[in-house]
């Protein structure tokens, strides 16, 4: 057995208008992350201590960063545009985020449902560095679901 790497992955944004292939590359990926909100129950007669209980889940937010792409070129820069600009908010069934092996076979797949855009940043313009201009995804979802194939 060996530790897995994670520089090698995918984003797939399925039934995406207009998606184009340059729409699943990206430099990273963060916020596949979820926390169980925790409850307080006081009971009666007790007062030692309270009772803790498990409540409902939380999801971050999923976060993609990749080089900046005309709306022309980029699907998903159309989207973002429609949401930022028109206020036309349409939310992709689901998006798939894949880690891969060295055969580009998927190792594990977290498959997030109900995502819409949140935030959309692009990097600092400066004209004394000749570095790529990163813009910044951040995605609400309602939750993924893991699994290993």
């Amino acid at each position: 057995m060996y530790q897995i790497v994670g520089f090698h992955f995918s984003v797939s944004f399925l039934n995406l208008p207009e998606s184009k292939d340059v729409d699943v590359k990206f430099q990273s990926v963060s916020g596949l992350d979820v926390q169980i909100e925790k409850e307080t129950l006081k009971e009666g007669g007790e007062n030692r201590f309270e009772h803790s209980i498990p409540g409902r889940r939380k999801y971050s937010p999923l976060t993609l960063k990749r080089g900046i792409l005309t709306p022309k070129d980029s699907g998903l820069t159309q989207w973002c545009q429609k949401a930022f600009q028109n206020l036309e908010v349409t939310p992709v069934g689901t998006v798939n985020v894949e880690l891969l092996n060295e055969n580009s076979t998927v190792l594990m797949q977290w498959e997030l449902s109900h995502v819409w855009p949140v935030s959309w940043k692009v990097g600092e313009l400066n004209a004394e560095k000749g570095e790529v201009l990163i813009e910044t995804l951040e995605l609400n979802y309602n939750y993924f679901k893991l699994t290993s194939k």
